[in-house]
């Protein structure tokens, strides 16, 4: 469970580690803030494209394989990063480092689908994201640290190292689809299948969008906070990462409060209760920001509320999306993931229209998300929201 859970964190370690570096990062390339976050949808856009690829060839070819693959070709592009030039050379880097991350992540849920499903999933996906939920709290401050010692780029040494070493540790994973259970044919075909049943279920479709939108809320401020903390409350490097981390905090113990009262409370009511709190959580940073005078203090309470609802959303929306769909597991994970990173790589850079200098953008955006999230539940058939 712990390999599981730190193969499914390549999204925060590629990302987290090293944002108290994005203001310093713009300097050094002598580029715009707007731009410096491309780095980031850069990633994002990896990490969707990667996953599918990564879950339908993990239904064909069995889990292994793909995973290794995906997990040295992450290692490798941390290495190219880590030499990068300029800005536009780091972009394409992170998108390739992006595309070998998601097999981490899609390949981890799926091996979790392959062994437990309904509410036993939804208390399994709990306790690997509490370990996935350890890398938001750390990477942040790790980062903060290198910064103090060196620049950005041994971020990416050590990302390159944490690479090298999940390989090693996924390499003595078992197997968890045996051959009598992957889908046969070629890939392409079974993924077109696979698809095909997977979006005309309008079910997968609701959870699937409800987990995406909140997702991405997150990564609007992630993506934002480096600016709006560092420049517009003049916090240091090392104290955004301080209370970055206490976010992350937050995301891990909501996680294992879900895992603890879902055997209790319907997936589906915890997964309603925890998008109704990022709908209110968006639209009170939006309040805040816009009328200016409530100051920082305000501004992170909202963020708190925000980030700690997807403790909530994400193992209950996992769970129940993945449930009615045991032979697809890896394509129906991959089409949970793209759509997660390719919502995410969009807001990313649309926090930081405005500059470095407002924080109104990062507000509307994590505010339009958030709703859109609550509402999309809206498209679940009545009859199976009463059923689970």
């Amino acid at each position: 469970m712990v390999t599981l859970g730190a193969l499914s964190a390549f999204g925060p370690l590629s990302i987290d580690m090293y944002l108290p570096a994005l203001p310093s990062m713009t300097r050094s390339f002598g580029s715009t803030a707007s731009l410096t976050q491309l780095t980031l949808t850069a990633c994002l856009a990896g990490l969707a494209l990667g996953q599918m690829y990564a879950g339908p060839a993990s239904d064909a070819l069995g889990r292994k394989r793909p995973l290794l693959f995906g997990v040295a070709l992450y290692a490798v592009a941390s290495v190219l990063c880590l030499v990068a030039p300029s800005v536009y050379v780091l972009i394409a880097m992170r998108f390739v480092q992006g595309i070998g991350g998601a097999a981490g992540i899609v390949i981890a849920r799926a091996m979790v689908r392959d062994l437990r499903s309904g509410v036993e999933a939804a208390r399994m996906f709990s306790t690997l994201m509490l370990v996935n939920g350890l890398a938001p709290i750390l990477a942040p401050l790790i980062g903060g640290q290198i910064l103090r010692i060196a620049s950005w780029r041994l971020v990416f040494v050590v990302l390159a190292g944490i690479g090298f070493a999940l390989l090693a540790a996924a390499s003595r994973l078992p197997e968890t689809l045996p051959a009598e259970r992957r889908r046969p044919g070629s890939i392409r075909t079974e993924t077109v299948g696979a698809l095909r049943t997977l979006v005309s279920d309008r079910a997968f479709v609701g959870r699937a969008m409800g987990c995406g939108l909140g997702f991405a809320a997150m990564f609007a401020y992630i993506s934002g906070s480096p600016f709006v903390l560092q420049d517009i409350y003049g916090v240091s490097p090392q104290t955004f990462s301080l209370l970055f981390g206490i976010n992350a905090l937050g995301l891990a113990l909501t996680n294992q409060l879900n895992g603890r009262i879902v055997g209790r409370v319907a997936p589906e009511r915890l997964l309603t209760f925890g998008l109704s709190a990022a709908a209110s959580g968006g639209v009170g940073l939006l309040a805040v920001v816009a009328s200016g005078r409530l100051g920082m203090v305000a501004v992170l309470a909202c963020l708190f509320v925000v980030v700690c609802s997807l403790g909530f959303v994400m193992p209950n929306a996992t769970a129940l999306a993945l449930t009615n769909h045991p032979h697809e597991a890896g394509t129906a994970s991959a089409l949970l993931g793209v759509f997660q990173f390719a919502v995410g790589a969009l807001a990313a850079p649309l926090v930081g229209i405005g500059g470095a200098h407002t924080a109104l953008p990062m507000g509307l955006v994590i505010a339009l998300l958030g709703t859109m999230a609550l509402l999309s539940q809206r498209i679940v058939p009545s009859a199976r929201r009463r059923a689970i």
